[in-house]
């Protein structure tokens, strides 16, 4: 199994400390936390990971770029991403292009970019001037950059928005102000567990169920289990130069809890959400052929959930 090293994968890290994949006979041969979806996807092509809980957008590159046979069995959230600004230099969203102005921003094609890109559309902004001047960088480095006086404003996943806010920064939007209802992560697995163990998936689904129902009712509690779980040992946190910086800052209960608030922990997902998300990767030229949601989603094992 591998996870997100975000409040995004909520689920799992209850899960996981609460010891109820075991109770439910799930033996993890492996469990591993990427700081970059982007990472994580490139983890699912290995022969190893069968199970994953990551971003919509780079679960879509795993399986329309890289070929990884992959369903998408349940979400996790919706929402999850955030513009945050250095309020003294950006009071707006035009202010992005000037030249002054240093933006940080994942690399292209991870789900942080593709909300950059979807900014700039509802805005109406001129993308060159803003594209030319992105600093590409992993979320701890971008932080690492804030805090050190080195960016303005940056696109970042929860929970390293809201850490953001900690060093004076602003929130100046979230996901849910230009794209509604957007899917945030999702509960991936390879199809040949779904073809030789529908048994283990559909035990996946009910976990990951139970724990976002306990999270949504134990907010507090699932934030110090989370603070505890996000702590970077280093051993099990990849890539490792990412770990590395991410480990220069504590993630704090308080942080994680205003964060968590800013998603909807769920794990319905509705396939035209996903079909939007694949057309407009299309759109950005990130993947390299339209497709049925349908194709990546199995949504059989949600049932009436």
């Amino acid at each position: 199994m591998a996870v997100e090293f975000m409040d995004h994968a909520a689920c799992a890290y209850v899960a996981q400390d609460k010891g109820w994949f075991a109770e439910a006979g799930l033996n993890l041969s492996a469990y591993e936390s990427y700081v970059t979806g982007m990472a994580l996807a490139s983890a699912l092509a290995r022969g190893d990971i069968q199970v994953a809980y990551i971003c919509l957008v780079p679960a879509i590159n795993a399986y329309a770029n890289a070929g990884v046979r992959i369903k998408i069995v349940a979400g996790t959230h919706r929402y999850g991403y955030g513009l945050v600004v250095d309020p003294n230099k950006v009071k707006t969203i035009e202010d992005l292009e000037r030249p002054d102005v240093r933006i940080g921003c994942v690399r292209e094609g991870g789900a942080v970019d593709v909300l950059l890109h979807k900014v700039m559309d509802v805005y109406g902004l001129d993308q060159d001037r803003i594209l030319s001047k992105v600093r590409r960088m992993n979320p701890p480095s971008q932080i690492l950059a804030i805090k050190t006086g080195q960016l303005d404003a940056a696109f970042l996943p929860e929970q390293w928005a809201t850490m953001a806010e900690e060093l004076g920064f602003k929130m100046l939007l979230t996901s849910q102000d230009v794209w509604p209802e957007m899917q945030g992560s999702v509960l991936v697995v390879k199809e040949e567990l779904i073809e030789e163990h529908p048994e283990i998936v559909r035990a996946l689904v009910e976990v990951t169920q139970r724990a976002t129902d306990w999270v949504n009712q134990h907010p507090d509690e699932a934030a110090v289990i989370m603070a505890q779980q996000l702590s970077v040992t280093g051993e099990k946190v990849l890539p490792a130069k990412a770990a590395e910086v991410a480990a220069k800052f504590e993630i704090t209960p308080e942080v994680l809890l205003r964060s968590m608030g800013r998603l909807k922990y769920t794990i319905a997902i509705d396939p035209s959400t996903v079909q939007e998300t694949i057309d407009y990767m299309v759109h950005l030229g990130y993947i390299r052929r339209a497709f049925p949601a349908e194709e990546i989603l199995d949504l059989s094992f949600l049932g009436d959930r």
